[in-house]
């Protein structure tokens, strides 16, 4: 395969508006499927995890603050669990992959419907979460100003972006005011979350049950 150099007519020009593309493209909602869920306050994030509600499958969200644990609904936002002092003396068991050797900075237990499970977490300490949903759909974390980062939602192949803004790419996600912890894809590609040191934003492209079901 031949790779692209200075030499391939009009690289250079595009490679030069990259930065001014994203500058100038304003932050908007997410297309369809997708949808926004919930924006959460969490004074002191570090990390999130994905996790999955043993009996329905569905996609829950650990969230690891300095002010403890909590786990939500992805598909309602709803919290449904909250450890304020979590207990970590089991730092010393192996996860559940089997690795002794697990950095503790990027897992936490499980608590509600997942206690005594273990949650990989991304955040301050390290770790990442999928840049990929399925379907063609991708995330990047972008900062053409910074240290401002902004997060692209994308069906195009991911940057640089040749469409115009809203038709192939989004920009969904902005952290002009907190640093941004994590951004990513669930496993089942049904959530995507953004984290900053100050909140936790859900989209789910998942049926909400409870809604449709009129409960």
């Amino acid at each position: 395969m031949r790779l692209a150099d200075s030499r391939t007519p009009g690289l250079g020009a595009r490679v030069a508006r990259g930065p001014q593309r994203l500058l100038a493209a304003p932050v908007v909602q997410a297309p369809e499927p997708w949808r926004r869920v919930a924006y959460v306050p969490v004074g002191g994030l570090l990390g999130i995890g994905f996790t999955s509600h043993p009996g329905t499958c569905q996609d829950l969200v650990m969230v690891v603050s300095h002010d403890g644990h909590g786990l939500f609904d992805a598909v309602t936002g709803e919290k449904i669990a909250r450890d304020r002092d979590p207990d970590d003396e089991d730092d010393d068991e192996d996860d559940e992959d089997g690795d002794r050797d697990a950095d503790p900075a990027q897992w936490c237990r499980g608590l509600g419907p997942v206690a005594g499970s273990r949650v990989r977490v991304a955040g301050l300490y390290g770790g990442g979460l999928h840049a990929f949903g399925g379907d063609g759909w991708k995330l990047e974390v972008a900062a053409p100003a910074w240290p401002n980062e902004r997060v692209l939602l994308s069906r195009d192949g991911g940057l640089p972006h040749s469409g115009p803004h809203g038709e192939r790419w989004w920009h969904i996600f902005q952290s002009h005011y907190s640093e941004l912890r994590a951004a990513g894809f669930s496993p089942s590609g049904q959530t995507l979350a953004v984290a900053t040191s100050s909140d936790l934003s859900l989209w789910t492209r998942a049926a909400d049950h409870s809604r449709s079901s009129g409960h």
